[in-house]
């Protein structure tokens, strides 16, 4: 399992807590990192911060199948503050009557609530129902929190909200079928973004439908496609109807963990898609050392950018991200180590003026504590 009713490779190594408690299962997971993070160029900003979460998830056998509560949780409403931490290019948001820019917003304090089942139908079909007044629908990769490509980078892809903003929708209703190598599933999902008070519970509405497919054909891949139809919304995050498609690659072997996702908006009216491209990797040199990367187009709008009436409505950018870690310490439950992070972002010249160059910088440098690989009890 990956986030939501995502799937990941079999292969996929996820570092957790597991525990048995009678016929109960039990899985804790997560990250935390206390990070610096400064943005170079005009709109330069910095922050020491922490981004953070922690999944738990409880299942037993019911009702001849399988019953699961799940429950994400974040800190960072007060560990990055409600404005979020700096991100260059990041899609600007309503902030209390104003305008965020070149941030990137804090998840809310919860981002999970949800229950699944499953039923066996025969010896190679099951069916799955997925509910939660605040979850995932099937619509998307796995969230970057989830994919082991991303497991040491503290940053969100600047393709975010075009590949898995809805990771947090307050409102999911999925229904699936599945074998062993191919889920296919819809949602019924309320479309709009949390608001900008990260601590409470939105409005719960299914307002919006998806789709997904996904196969995994050997226990290194994972390919999935998806469209939906996010509804419009009106208020502080206003946005008229779209429709969102894509498809993702996740590839694991041993050590070494790649993803590559399109992600694309069709606004209402609109005569093109809004693309949006990103390939990640990290890799595992030893039990000490890993290095990861990432290599990102997103295509924005002005909107996007807060700058209306400034710039072209809609201009192609890049970034490179590079960053290593290196492990401090471990031992049977949890790890640690410290990591670097560098990102060369690359803007059409009608952006210099706004960011100083056409090349403006992003650095982190972080410490990172996480469960150790897969800890296993009861």
């Amino acid at each position: 399992m990956g986030s939501g009713t995502a799937w990941l490779p079999d292969a996929a190594r996820t570092p957790a807590y597991h525990a048995s408690l009678g016929r109960w299962t039990l899985m804790v997971h997560g990250s935390v990192f206390l990070q610096y993070d400064r943005q170079l160029g005009t709109r330069a900003d910095d922050q020491l911060g922490s981004v953070n979460w922690v999944m738990v998830m409880a299942g037993r056998p019911a009702a001849g199948g399988a019953v699961q509560f799940r429950a994400t949780v974040s800190a960072e409403p007060w560990t990055v503050t409600a404005r979020g931490y700096p991100q260059v290019l990041q899609v600007a948001e309503p902030y209390r009557g104003g305008i965020l820019t070149d941030r990137q917003h804090p998840h809310d304090l919860i981002s999970e609530l949800a229950v699944a089942y499953e039923y066996t139908v025969g010896s190679k079909v099951a069916g799955s129902l997925y509910a939660a007044p605040v979850g995932e629908p099937a619509l998307g990769p796995v969230s970057y929190l989830h994919r082991p490509s991303a497991a040491y980078d503290p940053a969100a892809p600047l393709g975010h909200h075009t590949q898995d903003f809805t990771h947090t929708s307050y409102g999911v209703v999925t229904v699936g079928a599945f074998t062993r190598q191919v889920r296919v599933e819809a949602s019924a999902f309320n479309g709009a973004h949390p608001d900008d008070v990260r601590t409470n519970f939105d409005p719960v509405r299914l307002d919006s439908y998806s789709a997904r497919v996904t196969c995994n054909p050997a226990p290194q891949w994972s390919m999935a496609a998806w469209f939906g139809h996010v509804a419009a919304m009106g208020g502080s995050h206003a946005h008229g109807a779209l429709d969102r498609f894509g498809a993702s690659v996740l590839h694991t072997r041993g050590a070494w963990s790649t993803a590559f996702v399109y992600g694309a908006d069709l606004p209402t009216g609109a005569g093109h898609p809004l693309n949006t491209l990103l390939l990640e990797s990290t890799l595992e040199l030893d039990e000490v050392n890993a290095v990861y990367g990432r290599a990102e187009y997103v295509r924005r709008t002005a909107a996007d950018l807060a700058l209306v009436g400034s710039v072209s409505r809609e201009l192609d950018i890049g970034a490179v991200s590079l960053g290593y870690e290196r492990g401090l310490w471990r031992n049977g439950s949890v790890a640690t180590g410290l990591g670097a992070r560098g990102t060369l972002n690359l803007v059409p010249e009608e952006l210099r003026l706004f960011y100083g160059s056409r090349t403006p910088v992003g650095l982190m440098a972080y410490l990172q504590v996480r469960p150790s690989l897969d800890r296993r009890k009861g």
